[in-house]
């Protein structure tokens, strides 16, 4: 019933007037450029060791087990969009692509001539409409954006964290069996739920920019036609 409020990008909250206010406190923080209005970033999701297909579900990186999910956090506090799952020998990049998000972007995200674009970890490829560090430091310019950057994209592992904060069983991967549960329902919910209390409360993301968040009715919208 509310699973388009992560998948579909024509919500209240994507509107153009909502970008380009994102774009402008995203800056204040502290950007180096004025036309970044999201963060995107893959989650790695511990789970129980499955009894089929280990290897395809084993992150070499975290050494664990999991799922992956991708999603775009939104400096009003909210997970505006999320992907996944894919397994989590997965890389950022192959689940970036299997998302199909990059097309949409290039096609949704303009503003007089001006690409809007996410902002991501070097795991992403740099595009109009996504943006990264700088991979090879050349100069103090380059480093100095670089370090920008990481300050106001530390509001990606906020929300993040909020999730399995908010809902302890998400975290408890002894019990995250996915072969016996729905898993990814489970994360979904619970991204769903953490942006409700987002409305109502506010948290650290919505609070660190200083912007206003959706009402609850606002957000939880009819799916559109």
């Amino acid at each position: 019933m509310f699973g388009h409020l992560l998948t579909d990008f024509d919500q209240p909250f994507f509107r153009q007037d909502q970008l380009l206010q994102y774009c402008q406190v995203i800056h204040e923080k502290g950007a180096p450029f004025d036309t970044c209005y999201g963060f995107i970033d893959g989650t790695v999701r511990p789970i129980a060791r499955p009894s089929a297909d280990q290897r395809n579900y084993f992150s070499g990186h975290k050494r664990v087990h999991s799922l992956k999910f991708q999603s775009v956090m939104l400096p009003n506090g909210l997970i505006g969009n999320m992907f996944g799952p894919i397994e989590g020998s997965r890389h950022d990049a192959y689940m970036l692509q299997q998302s199909n998000i990059l097309p949409y972007l290039e096609a949704n995200m303009n503003f007089n001539g001006n690409a809007l674009c996410l902002y991501g970890n070097p795991a992403y490829p740099l595009r109009p409409h996504l943006m990264a560090p700088f991979r090879n430091v050349a100069n103090t310019h380059e480093a100095e954006f670089n370090q920008r950057m990481s300050r106001v994209r530390d509001s990606v592992e906020w929300g993040f964290g909020q999730i399995v904060q908010n809902w302890a069983f998400l975290d408890f991967r002894k019990n995250l069996k996915i072969l016996l549960q729905p898993v990814e329902k489970y994360y979904k919910v619970g991204t769903i739920l953490t942006n409700c209390q987002a409305c109502l409360y506010g948290n650290l993301v919505s609070k660190y920019f200083d912007l206003a968040r959706p009402t609850l009715e606002e957000y939880l919208v009819a799916r559109p036609q």
